[in-house]
């Protein structure tokens, strides 16, 4: 494998996490100097997704992730390098990306119908800046929680409650998350020293209630 693709995966890995923790902030939390937050939620979480999914063909091999490659008659050189790959390749599209992935991994990505939709609603906005009357906030977590999350668990044992930009981890967003009775993958041992300080307001939604507290009890902790 050439030199400057080795590491491609785990770079994509970082970034897309990046993002995770980028859209989790915006689309969970609420800014009184800029209200474009949940809108750029949307467009954050697909381009997160988008990555994590290409680190995950790219760890197979990093050409994988690509739809068009340079031909031979296109390089000016015995070998196809990094070079040639960003100037004359063309990486597979967002739609397309399950696809592959299952192609290349055999990984079939839970809840396509959500992604798909999702894909949706991040060109309405990006396009055309018009969300079509959706609660950017609710999708973009309906989005992380039902597509992101389980798939970065699958994948690397990866948790996306713990992917977010707030200085005091979980505590509100784990409580936020409680209140909209949104199904989420608890993490083992890291929420110990604050698991107590939680809020856990439940709806009523008793389904949800029983489900929910039996992955804290899975995950060792006592509510």
């Amino acid at each position: 494998m050439n030199p400057d693709l080795k590491h491609t995966h785990k770079n994509m890995l970082e970034l897309g996490l990046g993002a995770l923790a980028h859209a989790n902030w915006h689309a969970n939390y609420h800014s009184f100097e800029n209200n474009m937050w949940s809108q750029l939620s949307v467009l954050q979480a697909a381009h997160a997704a988008e990555i994590l999914i290409k680190a995950r063909i790219a760890q197979e091999h990093p050409l994988l992730i690509f739809e068009q490659l340079p031909r031979s008659t296109q390089v000016q050189s015995d070998t196809l390098d990094f070079e040639h790959l960003v100037h004359k390749a063309k990486t597979i599209q967002y739609s397309e990306l399950p696809e592959r992935l299952w192609a290349a991994t055999g990984i079939k990505l839970k809840n396509l119908d959500v992604y798909k939709n999702f894909g949706n609603l991040r060109n309405c906005i990006q396009h055309f800046a018009d969300p079509r009357g959706k609660d950017c906030s609710e999708e973009t977590i309906k989005f992380i929680y039902n597509v992101i999350d389980p798939f970065i668990n699958e994948c690397w044992g990866l948790y996306a409650v713990d992917y977010n930009e707030d200085t005091e981890a979980y505590l509100y967003l784990i409580s936020g998350l409680i209140r909209r009775d949104v199904e989420f993958i608890v993490p083992r041992d890291v929420m110990n020293s604050v698991i107590d300080s939680i809020e856990f307001d439940w709806s009523g939604n008793k389904v949800y209630e029983l489900k929910m507290k039996k992955r804290f009890l899975e995950s060792g902790y006592q509510l």
